[in-house]
């Protein structure tokens, strides 16, 4: 597992990558103090790769897989194949989804346009949920959040979903945007900078008695 050099006030420490997002508080919370810099390699291989077929989640296994969410898709959610929606992988930190390009993502200027980054988003921690808590198909999106910060070039867009907080009712989720031509040949990562930013939170239906 790669590491990452952190400083902590006057002092730099060093910590292992557990896992790479734009809003992830994991090194404060592992060191146990308030971070002032990260500083990550520009080249790092994440875990659960870009295309990997894992559905192990550390301990646990994941509740569903990516085959149940393809076939979950394609029998409830219309809309996935008309946004081209592929989940790639469940790893233990999260999950990866991509949007296969389309000329109508496209909007004037040749850019990618930002609602087909927002349904990727939301698909991204609807599948999320569904990995960490099983098929409650009725979880909902409560609110979503979105900053665009680079114009994606057409092309696909592949999201990288973790978990913020994982509760019974409530489920908040991180997601980092790239463009695949932001990765190599191998899955690396060429910037580790995203397109876009989004937050979502989705509700989830209390369990049936019994």
């Amino acid at each position: 597992m790669q590491e990452i050099n952190v400083r902590v006030g006057k002092q730099a420490k060093k910590c292992r990558l557990l896992q790479l997002s734009t809003a992830d508080r994991f090194v404060d919370q592992l060191l146990g103090a308030r971070v002032t810099s990260v500083a990550i390699p520009r080249h790092y291989r994440d875990y659960g790769a870009l295309g990997e077929k894992t559905h192990s989640t550390g301990n646990r296994m994941a509740k569903i897989t990516v085959q149940d969410f393809q076939k979950l898709a394609a029998q409830r959610l219309p809309f996935a194949e008309i946004m081209g929606l592929e989940l790639q992988s469940i790893d233990k930190a999260g999950v990866w989804m991509r949007a296969v390009y389309s000329d109508r993502f496209l909007r004037p200027g040749g850019t990618i346009a930002g609602p087909v980054m927002m349904g990727l988003a939301d698909a991204a921690v609807y599948a999320l949920v569904l990995s960490r808590l099983g098929p409650v198909e009725l979880a909902v999106t409560t609110s979503l959040n979105i900053n665009f910060l680079r114009k994606p070039m057409p092309g696909d867009i592949v999201a990288r979903a973790t978990a913020l907080k994982l509760g019974k009712r409530l489920v908040v989720g991180d997601v980092a945007l790239y463009s695949a031509d932001q990765f190599d040949s191998d899955g690396l990562l060429k910037s580790a900078e995203p397109v876009a930013h989004a937050t979502a939170t989705y509700s989830v239906p209390p369990a049936r008695p019994g």
